[in-house]
C-alpha cells in the first residue's frame, strides 16, 4: 500500500464521520492519516507493517478521543432530572388507593403515581423506595421512622 492509499481511507472515513452519529470514525481518520504520514517517510515499509500502525494508532487515538470527551462533557448537577420517578426515592407519602396485588396508588404534588409494594389499605403511610419506569417502588414507613 502506498501512503495516499492512506490519505484516501482517512478522507473515506472522515467523509462517513459526516454521515453517521457519534465521534468514532474520525479518530481512525486521523489514524489512517497519520499512517501515511509513516508511509510517506518510509516508502518501502510493507503493507503488514502498515496495518499494524494503523491498527496500533487506531486504538491510540480512539482512546484519547473518548478521554478528551469525558474531559469536555462534565458530570451533571441534576443527573435524575428527566427521571422524575427516581428523584422521588427517599419521600414519604400516603396512600391515596389502596395497594392491591402489588399495585396501587399515591399524590405527589399534583401528580397521581401508580405504585408497587406489599399489600395495604388507603391512607398507609409509606416511603418510596425506587422507580420502575412510571412506577414508583413504596414500602410501609417504618414504625418511628420521621414523617
Amino acid at each position: 500500500m502506498l501512503f495516499w492509499h492512506w490519505l484516501i481511507i482517512g478522507a473515506v472515513l472522515a467523509g462517513l464521520e459526516l454521515v453517521t452519529p457519534g465521534i468514532f470514525l474520525m479518530w481512525l481518520g486521523i489514524a489512517a492519516v497519520l499512517t501515511a504520514v509513516i508511509q510517506a517517510a518510509l516508502p518501502d515499509l510493507s503493507w503488514k507493517w502498515s496495518l499494524l500502525i494503523f491498527g496500533g494508532l487506531g486504538i491510540a487515538s480512539v482512546v484519547i478521543g473518548w478521554r478528551f470527551k469525558s474531559l469536555r462533557n462534565p458530570k451533571s448537577d441534576q443527573p435524575n432530572l428527566n427521571r422524575r420517578g427516581v428523584q422521588y426515592v427517599g419521600r414519604q407519602v400516603t396512600l391515596e388507593q389502596p395497594i392491591v396485588d402489588g399495585r396501587g396508588t399515591v399524590k405527589l404534588g399534583d401528580t397521581i403515581w401508580r405504585v408497587s409494594g406489599p399489600d395495604l389499605p388507603a391512607g398507609t403511610p409509606v416511603t418510596v423506595t425506587g422507580a420502575d419506569g412510571a412506577i414508583l417502588l413504596v414500602k410501609p414507613r417504618a414504625a418511628g421512622e420521621p414523617g
